[in-house]
């Protein structure tokens, strides 16, 4: 799969990027009231409201004197158990869309919903509590912790909402085994493959049951093989009634999801079904 030259990486999703490394890198014990909190477990899930839920949303960028138009009036929805792919070139506004849909940035104007609630004027403090947990983010440079092993690794997201050792151990075992990495659970990410890697990625994004994993270019530093991997794990997970979404420029890599969004100029250009996705394999 080629790879051609890819912008630098944009200003919200470094900033969620730095917010997930420096929560993992905090070994220390969560406070006391981050302990007393409830553990995470698979939340009542209201079958009619969709997961994402967009209204006429818009997003304009001050660049000096000059208004910049990243959003015109972006309208849609994401059921429960879709796997939607969404695509465009560099200055669609799909990045913009992603910050959005993933609560790294607001917009401008327009309504949006995650899993039933308008996010609209929250602080950033409840922002953050609802990506831990009703958001599985995956990035294209994978975030692992280098000197700590894969299960470790998996583990930290759990320290961190309250779970005790025994049961953090179990879920991200289990989390490990879903994503087809059994053997490979005490080994550091030096060990691993890039495709390995980013299985670890999404088994932490996964271990907190959240309501949609959202994958930004998650295939881009990787091989082709390792793609593919990758890409069939994301069909498999979506298999079991998993939201995906997932971020892309290629068509390729799109192909594998169930719906396509195409974004030009900031606008919605297609929302079709796409019957030919291709078929994930097992990942062993």
């Amino acid at each position: 799969m080629p790879r051609g030259h890819r912008p630098a990486r944009r200003p919200a999703v470094e900033r969620g990027q730095r917010a997930l490394a420096a929560r993992l890198k905090r070994h220390q014990s969560p406070p006391a009231e981050e302990a007393a909190a409830p553990p995470p477990g698979r939340r009542p899930r209201r079958p009619n409201v969709p997961v994402v839920d967009l209204q006429d949303v818009y997003k304009t960028y001050a660049v000096g004197n000059i208004a910049v138009h990243a959003l015109n009036g972006i309208s849609f929805r994401v059921e429960r158990g879709e796997y939607v792919a969404i695509i465009g070139a560099s200055g669609s506004g799909k990045s913009t869309l992603m910050n959005i849909i993933g609560c790294l940035d607001a917009p401008t104007s327009g309504v949006y919903r995650l899993n039933g609630l308008d996010v609209r004027g929250l602080d950033e403090d409840t922002l953050a509590d609802i990506r831990n947990h009703e958001i599985g983010f995956v990035f294209q440079n994978f975030n692992l912790i280098p000197r700590t092993r894969a299960l470790a690794n998996v583990e930290l997201p759990l320290l961190y909402a309250g779970l005790n050792r025994s049961d953090r151990h179990q879920r991200a075992l289990h989390a490990l085994h879903e994503v087809g990495l059994r053997t490979r659970v005490d080994h550091l990410p030096s060990e691993l493959s890039g495709g390995q890697q980013q299985r670890v990625a999404i088994a932490r994004a996964l271990v907190t049951n959240p309501a949609m994993i959202l994958a930004d270019e998650p295939t881009g530093a990787l091989d082709t093989h390792s793609s593919a991997e990758v890409l069939n794990l994301f069909g498999r997970v979506n298999s079991e009634g998993r939201t995906v979404i997932l971020i892309t420029h290629e068509a390729d890599v799109a192909a594998h999801a169930h719906r396509l969004i195409r974004l030009s100029d900031g606008r919605i250009v297609e929302d079709t079904a796409n019957p030919d996705a291709v078929k994930q394999e097992k990942v062993v």
